[in-house]
């Protein structure tokens, strides 16, 4: 049993990881994501995730019903959009909102945070203050969609 365990483990723990985000360039790197700005008649969502407490939760992200990503551990990504008003969604054993107004030229943050569930944890979108929100992005990494 010693023996299967001692394989087990680092297999198991080689699974898990993956779901991570440990591949993408880091925020605080990204000319992509620090520099640019949404277009001119455009605004720009971020979305991540630091926690890596529940990484096997990794559920889809939606804006106005279209997924546009997932929950990443680590990760992070964003999507351009018109102004105009939004709602966010992430579904696990409940579904999860945040609604939000976009206007042009505007960038803002969602945080995807992670609570106990029942059976399993509920990520949560939560809009962050800019300045706070890019320091805790520092080390995240951008997930492709």
């Amino acid at each position: 049993m010693k023996a299967l365990q001692r394989h087990l483990y680092p297999i198991l723990t080689a699974l898990i990881l993956c779901g991570c985000a440990t591949s993408g360039q880091k925020f605080s790197e990204s000319a992509t994501a620090a520099a640019t700005g949404p277009g001119p008649e455009m605004a720009r969502i971020y979305f991540y995730r630091t926690m890596l407490l529940g990484m096997a939760v990794q559920p889809e992200v939606k804006v106005n019903g279209e997924v546009v990503g997932r929950a990443v551990p680590n990760g992070f990504f964003y999507v351009d959009r018109k102004p105009g008003a939004y709602e966010i969604t992430t579904t696990t054993e409940v579904e999860r909102k945040l609604s939000l107004t976009l206007d042009k030229g505007q960038t803002r943050y969602v945080k995807l945070s992670l609570s106990i569930g029942f059976v399993v944890g509920h990520v949560y979108p939560e809009l962050i203050d800019n300045d706070v929100a890019r320091k805790e992005m520092e080390s995240t990494r951008y997930v492709e969609k």
